[in-house]
């Protein structure tokens, strides 16, 4: 186990590399930083004086083995907009994002996973269809979509929760909704279909036939083996939430990660968007080596060389 961990810990550097070589490459492509953080009217000695002092100026691959040389020692950089450490910036904003997606998935989990039961015992029956026809519904919906009809809705007409901002549990309660939607019909559908597939198994029958209770032979024996694909579809869509939490926040107004790399965009500042993705994948790779680890103590028959 700790050899696997070992190695996957290895690798993930490389992966981080690929992405920050990417991102580093592509902001590039959205334009100079430098048109927008001064006035229309500024002379060329600023621009030239401010391109300068950004380091701009250099070539691209001088720009580059400087990134990679403050990220290889922890350094991501300066925002050019808030001329402070990218590392604090996100800092400030990310435990933000984290209750937003931890909130999320918990609510779609909490949800599903009684959906996705029902739906499996009751296969086939106007339950089931119903059940079924409402997560496909809820995950072909656009996240963007969702949270401005339950901004006009809840917030507007009704008035029973705010628009957005952030501060006690009523300013959470539409944007986790908004964000786990869609991954709550994702995990109905593959429990539904995962346990369907369980059930028939010839270890269920003989459970049954030794006269153990159908709640025992669901929970104890069906549940668990079928929450294998659902957990890993829980680690892949965790970095769904993470991507998700941008546009969320942006509809929402939630100060956090999300929004801050909005903001980094619009304002060209190149370190902020490099050092927001970078984190952003960071995490999204520390979760999936979580899931990977919790196989063994769903399934023992799993094992790692």
């Amino acid at each position: 186990m700790v050899k696997y961990i070992l190695k996957r810990l290895f690798y993930s550097v490389f992966v981080l590399l690929g992405v920050a070589t990417i991102v580093f490459f592509l902001t590039r492509l959205t334009g100079d930083p430098v048109a927008i953080l001064l006035p229309p009217d500024a002379t060329m000695e600023m621009i030239q004086e401010t391109t300068i002092r950004l380091g701009l100026d250099k070539p691209i691959s001088t720009q580059y083995g400087i990134f990679i040389r403050g990220l290889l020692v922890g350094d991501l950089g300066r925002s050019i907009r808030f001329r402070e450490s990218t590392f604090s910036l996100i800092m400030e904003r990310m435990p933000a994002t984290l209750m937003l997606a931890g909130s999320a998935l918990g609510l779609a989990i909490v949800i599903a996973i009684p959906i996705g039961i029902l739906a499996a015992l009751r296969r086939g029956s106007a339950a089931d269809r119903l059940l079924m026809a409402l997560s496909v519904v809820g995950q072909a919906m656009p996240v963007f979509w969702i949270g401005i009809l339950m901004v006009i809705l809840f917030a507007v007409n009704l008035r029973w929760l705010p628009t957005g901002g952030f501060g006690g549990i009523r300013h959470l309660i539409l944007p986790a909704i908004a964000l786990g939607i869609r991954f709550m019909a994702v995990t109905a559908r593959l429990l539904r279909s995962s346990l369907i597939e369980v059930m028939g198994a010839d270890y269920i029958r003989t459970s049954r036939a030794k006269g153990l209770k159908e709640k025992a032979v669901v929970i104890k024996h069906a549940l668990r083996n079928s929450m294998l694909p659902v957990i890993t579809v829980i680690g892949l869509q965790m970095g769904a939430l993470l991507g998700g939490s941008v546009v969320t926040e942006t509809v929402f107004a939630w100060p956090g990660v999300g929004q801050l790399l909005i903001q980094a965009i619009t304002h060209r500042d190149y370190p902020l968007v490099q050092a927001s993705i970078i984190l952003l994948a960071g995490v999204f790779i520390l979760i999936n080596l979580v899931v990977d680890i919790l196989y063994v103590f769903i399934d023992p028959r799993i094992s790692y060389q």
